[in-house]
């Protein structure tokens, strides 16, 4: 990256255009948090834009867009890690997942004369 004017002007202006994108995203989330989308489908939508969100910054902000390929097998792995770490918490907060298989509590025994 160089360092004349023209060059700074140019990263000024593509952060301020990512910073009003990650805000027009953050508008969209609390948006759609007000809409029904069924079921757990709702986290799915909200956790889709927060990833674009997370991709964004990490590709410009942090400058993973022009990195050497090494970090590429490393953030592979990340983003595999990320994907297994949705979909628990998605299976998690199904009622109908958690619930199913499960028997009722067993009731407390009659009290003894041994155990009042």
């Amino acid at each position: 990256m160089g360092h004349d004017a023209h060059d700074i002007s140019a990263t000024i202006t593509t952060f301020m255009k990512v910073g009003i994108t990650l805000v027009i995203f953050t508008i969209i989330t609390v948006a759609i948090s007000f809409i029904d989308f069924g079921g757990n489908n709702n986290m799915i939508v909200g956790m889709a834009v927060a990833t674009f969100k997370a991709a964004l910054v990490a590709v410009i902000f942090m400058h993973l867009g022009s990195e050497k390929p090494v970090i590429y097998k490393f953030l592979v792995f990340t983003v595999v890690f990320a994907i297994v770490l949705f979909v628990l918490f998605i299976m998690s907060e199904g009622s109908q997942l958690v619930d199913e298989g499960f028997e009722a509590p067993r009731a407390k025994p009659a009290p003894t004369a041994l155990h009042p």
